[in-house]
């Protein structure tokens, strides 16, 4: 059964396959070439036009598989990214655990430094206290004791 085409130059017709873009590239292969409308002026013309449609269809075949290669290079780099975002959102949440941790440890190490400073306050005011009370008995110990000068050389002879 011949195909019908228009008037003017030839039209290509394709074969359609269940195999487009599975890497089975038959389907661009002309099935059957139409009669031309216009028979070519001579086999140089001919040969000519049967190398451009075998350049077109190379081309478009390289084409397609260029295009399946950078969807293939797309693909990989978003599972990757995908894969470090992951990654990265498994560590933060390790560093937040972490963080709440080390936040609980210092709010204990600064009220143990609370309760040891107010503790030293404490000791450092006893001390004080026991070198006053030491002090005033070694005064009435050498003023009992019948001590030689003024109250103000006993206090100068205890305190160097």
């Amino acid at each position: 059964m011949p195909l019908l085409t228009p008037p003017g130059p030839p039209v290509q017709v394709f074969v359609v396959s269940p195999h487009v873009g599975l890497g089975f590239d038959a389907d661009l292969l002309p099935r059957e070439d139409p009669p031309a409308a216009d028979p070519p002026e001579t086999e140089a013309d001919a040969a000519a036009e049967a190398a451009e449609a075998e350049r077109r269809i190379r081309r478009k075949i390289s084409n397609r598989e260029s295009a399946r290669r950078s969807r293939a290079r797309k693909q990989q780099h978003l599972d990757e990214l995908r894969a470090r975002a992951d990654r990265l959102r498994r560590c933060n949440r390790e560093l937040a655990a972490r963080g709440h941790g080390v936040r609980g440890r210092v709010a204990l190490v600064r009220l143990a430094n609370a309760g040891l400073r107010s503790e030293a306050a404490a000791l450092s005011r006893r001390l004080a206290a026991a070198r006053r009370a030491l002090a005033l008995g070694q005064l009435y110990a050498a003023a009992a004791a019948g001590g030689v000068g003024t109250f103000e050389q006993t206090i100068a002879s205890l305190i160097s």
